[in-house]
């Protein structure tokens, strides 16, 4: 179980602190249940309640300092997903996105910046949706790092960046 004021990933609510701990109290909920109250930390969202023992959605304590740093340094040994038929790959992307596992982020980070590289070389432009999975990547990733890292959400993705530059670099060379 969450203490309150710790900081979780909490399914597509992605960072949240948990508020509070306790039964709610709506009718028809049974008094022995308890739930999370959780505040959203950079989504619209004003409050979300779930129950303790959820089972049907992802609640994971954010990485330590050193597992935040491990993640940044092994960028390039996370790698890219490799399917190269946009609705094969845009389902990898939605499941990869379900588990709120870091390195999943990272890799569809990696795999749409490198993707994002060779379209701009060829004069083309970035597909919409590969945006969109970008976007949503790079918010659940650099919002969790922030936390451990004791730094602004803009700092941990200018860290970032540069590492998958240099990654990017890598595997243009290779």
């Amino acid at each position: 179980m969450f203490k309150v004021g710790e900081y979780i990933i909490c399914g597509s609510n992605g960072l949240c602190q948990v508020e509070s701990i306790g039964p709610m109290k709506i009718p028809g909920i049974p008094k022995d249940r308890m739930f999370y109250t959780l505040t959203p930390v950079f989504s619209g969202c004003s409050t979300v309640y779930t129950p303790t023992d959820n089972q049907k959605m992802v609640m994971r304590p954010v990485l330590s300092r050193e597992d935040a740093w491990k993640l940044i340094e092994d960028i390039a040994d996370i790698g890219i997903f490799t399917d190269k038929d946009g609705k094969r790959r845009e389902e990898v992307f939605k499941d990869a996105l379900k588990t709120c596992d870091c390195r999943n982020w990272v890799k569809i980070i990696n795999t749409l910046y490198l993707k994002k590289r060779s379209r701009i070389a060829l004069g083309k432009k970035e597909i919409t949706s590969d945006e969109k999975y970008l976007q949503i990547a790079e918010e659940n990733l650099y919002g969790e790092l922030s936390i451990p890292l004791e730094m602004p959400k803009e700092k941990v993705e200018q860290l970032f960046s540069e590492r998958i530059e240099s990654f990017i670099e890598q595997e243009i060379i290779n």
